[in-house]
């Protein structure tokens, strides 16, 4: 037993001379005195900053652009509500070798900017560890990454170095330098921890605020299960509706509705109905009225998930699809 306490007792301490060596003590400096000092945070900077680069992407949005970070090798990524919109979105991220692929917007807190996306494609994906202690404090240095303006893959993400300047609950605040295309994107300690991300951004603010990690973590479980949580300012809520599926259709005597038109660009038509279908069931309820299934599509916002089985030319057919915005 005293042996085993002996080696216990060994590992903590070892642990803690670790752990308080990982800490840079320029942090504790009101500023660099000498190169000394200047060549600790390079040092540190250019040791973790291959790793902070892999995994920081790209996402676009249409006609312009956010950025996230990887934090699971199964293509987790946090970023920004604003960035990602919503819950279940479709959206294509970029990875820092140019390659774009498929995600999905999980859950959004709507009051502290901070939400969740995952990339579809099944691999492993380069990641960075997070800051799950809290342990950043103020006036430590800090570097902030993101795809300014948008990809360039030959550029890659841009590396800003600062200083966290101030702390609240819900937000920091660092001196890194920030543009439109960095929303979303990480802020690290020296350590290559992440630490933050990106929220409101824009050299005309001089100062930029990101949501602290601990937002994440309190909601990470609500955000994995992709729920909307909090109401605004940064994104909205859904509203029960106001979703647009784009067809029409008549009942049948024989049961089912006939789909009689197909709307040009909707979610209808890229999903490849056509004039003829027969829609036997919506998400497991038989469709029996066109006043029932109407009834259903009011109770759904955009985005929500659909899944018809339908007849066409009396064969059995699957569409899986989400509804557009009216």
């Amino acid at each position: 037993m005293k042996f085993l306490l002996t080696c216990l007792l060994t590992a903590l301490l070892s642990w803690g001379t670790t752990a308080a060596a990982a800490r840079l003590y320029v942090n504790d400096k009101k500023a660099p005195e000498n190169r000394k000092d200047l060549d600790a945070i390079q040092n540190a900077l250019t040791q973790v900053l291959a790793k902070s680069r892999n995994a920081t992407v790209c996402i676009e949005l249409g006609e312009g652009s956010g950025s996230g970070v990887i934090v699971a090798e199964d293509g987790l990524i946090l970023t920004a509500a604003h960035v990602a919109s919503g819950v279940n979105k479709d959206l294509t991220v970029v990875l820092e070798d140019g390659r774009k692929l498929k995600a999905v917007s999980l859950g959004v807190v709507a009051d502290c900017d901070a939400a969740m996306v995952r990339i579809i494609e099944k691999e492993k994906f380069p990641f960075v560890d997070i800051d799950r202690n809290d342990s950043t404090r103020l006036g430590d240095w800090v570097f902030a990454l993101g795809h300014s303006g948008g990809f360039d893959k030959e550029r890659g993400s841009v590396v800003r170095l600062g200083r966290l300047v101030r702390t609240t609950d819900n937000t920091i605040q660092s001196d890194c330098t920030l543009i439109g295309g960095d929303s979303g994107g990480p802020l690290f300690n020296l350590q290559g921890q992440l630490i933050g991300i990106h929220s409101r951004v824009g050299v005309w603010m001089g100062i930029d605020m990101h949501v602290p990690i601990r937002i994440f973590l309190k909601n990470w479980d609500g955000l994995l299960k992709a729920e909307f949580i909090g109401e605004g300012p940064f994104v909205k809520k859904p509203e029960k509706g106001k979703g647009f599926l784009g067809l029409a259709t008549e009942p049948r005597k024989e049961g089912g509705l006939e789909v009689t038109k197909v709307g040009k660009d909707t979610p209808a038509e890229k999903a490849d109905f056509k004039d003829g279908d027969v829609l036997l069931k919506l998400n497991g309820t038989e469709l029996k009225t066109r006043e029932q299934f109407q009834e259903m599509l009011k109770e759904m916002a955009e985005g929500d998930p659909l899944e018809f089985e339908a007849l066409r030319a009396g064969k059995p057919l699957t569409f899986k699809l989400k509804l557009g915005a009216r």
